[in-house]
């Protein structure tokens, strides 16, 4: 059966808001490391991971065996039942998570994991108020869409939340462009407190992505949400840090997104974090991390089904562990540069921006001559995703006007892998430059 075969079936069986890249899909069959093969036997380098998610490599042996070997004891019992992968790898998060008396909540995605975060923050301060930053994007669920700050992933107005936007997600394209870092976190400041000021009544939380991942991995300057973090915490505002795509040393200085905002800001720690996409490497997981007294102020009784079951727990806990003792951290911040660097380098007129940290790197394409920032060039986008699947490279794409390509390749990239991603890059940014 042939891949356009395939997208027919897929259309007529699976909804139509279903997104599916490329002219022609692909289908990918299998993957190895840093490259995948489509059906066809085509192998492409992977710099998007399945979004983010496929965080140390494809096929890594140390996950595999330990799927395998569980999967031959029991795959499923519930939370019901006394679970040691998912009690081990609980501890392992814990003990990472630089969150003091730390409890973890194990989910099956990010969305989940968001959902239990804003359950957690409107139950212990009694309201169902939210800050969230402008750009953002929090899940698919109907209460993460409504503290979702993107049109482009919000289908409906209606929510359970009464959601504050603020001003902070991005530089590029915000109304304080142009402004130092330290101008541009005193106006967000500023603009927090306007919002709280005129907000009318106790505000549960305030949840953000440290780089914004849909948005087209966007953020402010580093201090930003410990800047945030003072004024939140003299009003008893929870801090809620979604490290859904940052979390695990992808941003190669820090292990979590929201330690680069921290540094001046004494003992500014989120009070719930919440993870999920790579620490699965592919298998459905993720999780809320918080304090104790957050973590148990649920009075009903509650289970999981699925979250944390045997199976996915003992294959994210080998990721884990592989992860920290190959110190791919590191590798992130060795290797992150280097793209940064030679696509900065490039001089495109139809770049307007290149920004990002480790190996979380995103390009925002623009029309030649129209100014700064420049008119948002999704069709370029569109084109250079064309070009470089012809290269035999994926990439993703993202932000609020589809402009924006976003590299994001497995934590275990080698120094050739990176040259070579960047040639193709190079080479299909210049294939469609007008």
């Amino acid at each position: 059966m042939s891949a356009q075969e395939l997208f027919a079936r897929t259309r007529a069986v699976l909804p139509s808001w279903l997104a599916v890249y490329y002219e022609e899909p692909i289908e990918i069959e299998r993957g190895e490391g840093r490259h995948v093969w489509d059906a066809d036997g085509k192998r492409y380098l992977d710099f998007f991971g399945g979004i983010l998610t496929t965080m140390t490599a494809h096929a890594l042996p140390e996950v595999t065996k330990a799927v395998s070997e569980q999967a031959g004891r029991i795959i499923h019992s519930s939370t019901l039942y006394l679970n040691r992968p998912m009690v081990e790898l609980a501890e392992q998060i814990a003990a990472v998570s630089a969150i003091p008396d730390a409890k973890v909540f194990l989910t099956t995605s990010g969305t989940e994991a968001n959902d239990t975060a804003l359950l957690l923050a409107s139950t212990l301060r009694r309201s169902n108020q939210i800050l969230a930053l402008r750009n953002s994007y929090h899940g698919r669920s109907f209460s993460t869409i409504a503290i979702t700050g993107n049109r482009s992933w919000s289908p409906t107005s209606l929510s359970p939340f009464q959601t504050y936007y603020v001003h902070g997600g991005q530089q590029y394209r915000s109304p304080y462009a142009g402004l130092s870092d330290g101008e541009y976190i005193a106006a967000c400041v500023a603009d927090l407190q306007d919002v709280l000021d005129q907000s009318g009544g106790d505000i549960a939380a305030f949840i953000a992505e440290p780089i914004q991942g849909v948005g087209g991995f966007t953020s402010g300057p580093d201090g930003l949400l410990g800047a945030f973090a003072d004024v939140l915490r003299d009003r008893g505002i929870l801090w809620i840090s979604d490290e859904v795509q940052t979390g695990w040393g992808r941003t190669g200085d820090h292990f979590w997104g929201w330690q680069a905002h921290t540094v001046h800001h004494g003992d500014a720690t989120p009070d719930i974090v919440t993870f999920a996409k790579g620490v699965g490497n592919g298998l459905s997981m993720g999780g809320v991390i918080a304090r104790a007294e957050i973590m148990d102020c649920l009075g009903a009784n509650s289970i999981s089904t699925f979250g944390g079951s045997p199976l996915t727990a003992a294959g994210a806990l080998a990721n884990l562990r592989h992860l920290l003792d190959h110190d791919l951290q590191a590798n992130a911040a060795r290797h992150g540069p280097a793209l940064l660097e030679g696509l900065r380098g490039l001089q495109s007129p139809i770049v307007g921006d290149v920004r990002g940290k480790g190996l979380m790197i995103g390009v925002e394409l623009v029309r030649p001559h129209t100014g700064s920032p420049g008119d948002p060039a999704p069709e370029l986008a569109a084109a250079v995703l064309e070009a470089t699947k012809r290269r035999g490279l994926l990439v993703g794409k993202g932000g609020l006007h589809g402009n924006v390509l976003r590299i994001a390749p497995p934590l275990s990239l080698t120094a050739d892998e990176a040259a070579e991603g960047l040639a193709a890059l190079v080479a299909s940014i210049q294939e469609v430059t007008p």
